[in-house]
């Protein structure tokens, strides 16, 4: 048999053929394992628990960064609503977690009573522990399925993309794009805010959900444990996310939604269907926001409406803008520096600066600083930090010599192409 005929029957799987897949599949599994073995619930107590989960949380922030750079960096959509997705993931399984956990309790302050307390006696009792911080004790319509663990598992996935589904429909078939669609994605944040911040909408207004670093019928196991149980599925999402981002913008469909965000008008002219390439990358980061939030708000303890303003959605385009948008790696990298770094900024770590005339604390000035850094990443560094990755690795733009790349001379030559 030739060497063409057995390498055309043998196909490598993805990520052999993409280095950059394994290498980054290295490092997270490197760096999960080096984590797992200093970490206090393994006993040696080099990392502390609570920064255990700061690395979990930040493994899910850049899981919702992948999202972004995929429908932003890739397909050219500059959404400022996907951290909405991301807070209904959180709300999803959040449900759960504080109805379940609120049945134990309420059950085990039963069981002493003279009768057995009645199924409804114990539904009463757990709608008056949730809703009475806001003055209700009956469950509302949405909190029908939040008993059943496996539905709750379904919205988390189900929510976020049938909110995308109708409103990147309801959006691309209109051929509503740029600014303008930018705009209604942050109008769509706002709205389901606000919403959220009332008392009746369900989800106990501006009190969020609470309780939920604590795993129902887990008492007993300690949060050293839980942190790093949350840490590894953390970890497993985001290898996941990764591989099936990059398989996406792999092979042809990557190159039309490519194609898609540098000249929308041509692709269209060409036939392909542009709405329904942009739907299916709109609702699929949508759902991978979802997950991400479902995995982050367990490690955080509480999910409120605060969390779905528009500002968490813009910080998250930042994100991306300084990690190298188009570059996964880069909206991995840029995700994890800005996080860790703002950690230690507001955490109060950071020293303050003493001017003589005034003080610079890094608590009130993070922001200022952060917004510097996107203006200067955006004027003098547009690779972002990952350009840094594509100096090391040597990786360079193609020398396109002037030739012409389209079916019209001048379509993209060379000065447009290094840009």
């Amino acid at each position: 048999m030739s060497d063409v005929a057995m390498n055309a029957g043998v196909r490598r799987p993805f990520v052999m053929r993409y280095p950059s897949v394994m290498v980054f599949l290295a490092v997270l599994a490197l760096f999960t394992v080096g984590v797992t073995l200093l970490a206090e619930g393994t006993g040696a107590g080099v990392i502390s628990t609570s920064f255990v989960k700061t690395l979990g949380k930040t493994l899910c922030l850049c899981l919702v960064a992948l999202a972004m750079d995929l429908v932003w960096g890739y397909c050219g959509i500059l959404s400022l609503g996907h951290m909405a997705f991301f807070g209904l993931g959180g709300y999803a399984i959040g449900m759960w977690l504080m109805y379940e956990r609120t049945r134990l309790i309420v059950v085990d302050s039963l069981v002493a009573a003279d009768l057995p307390p009645t199924p409804q006696e114990i539904s009463d009792g757990i709608a008056t522990q949730i809703f009475g911080v806001v003055g209700a004790s009956e469950f509302p319509p949405i909190w029908a399925f939040a008993h059943s663990l496996p539905l709750q598992l379904a919205a988390v996935v189900l929510v976020p993309g049938l909110l995308a589904l109708v409103f990147g429909w309801l959006a691309f078939r209109s051929r509503v794009t740029g600014v303008y669609l930018s705009i209604l994605t942050q109008a769509m944040t706002l709205a389901l805010s606000l919403h959220l911040f009332q008392n009746d909408s369900g989800l106990r207004g501006n009190n969020g959900l609470s309780g939920l670093q604590n795993l129902p019928g887990l008492s007993d196991v300690p949060q050293a444990t839980v942190s790093l149980w949350f840490f590894w599925g953390s970890a497993l999402a985001l290898a996941g996310g990764y591989v099936l981002c990059a398989w996406v913008v792999s092979g042809k469909f990557g190159s039309v939604i490519r194609a898609i965000r540098d000249d929308e008008a041509r692709v269209r002219f060409l036939g392909y269907p542009v709405e329904g390439f942009k739907l299916f990358i709109f609702t699929l980061t949508a759902v991978l926001a979802g997950i991400a939030g479902a995995l982050y708000y367990p490690q955080a303890g509480i999910v409120n409406p605060a969390e779905l303003a528009p500002i968490a959605s813009i910080y998250l385009a930042v994100w991306v803008a300084i990690g190298g948008r188009g570059r996964l790696y880069g909206a991995v990298i840029g995700a994890a520096f800005v996080s860790l770094l703002s950690t230690w900024f507001t955490g109060g770590q950071a020293p303050d600066i003493n001017l003589g005339f005034a003080t610079i604390q890094w608590v009130n000035w993070w922001t200022v600083l952060l917004g510097l850094s996107f203006v200067c990443v955006t004027l003098f560094a547009p690779k972002g930090i990952g350009g840094l990755v594509d100096l090391i690795a040597h990786r360079k733009s193609p020398n396109r010599h002037g030739a012409d790349l389209g079916p019209d001379p001048g379509a993209l030559r060379e000065k447009e192409a290094d840009q």
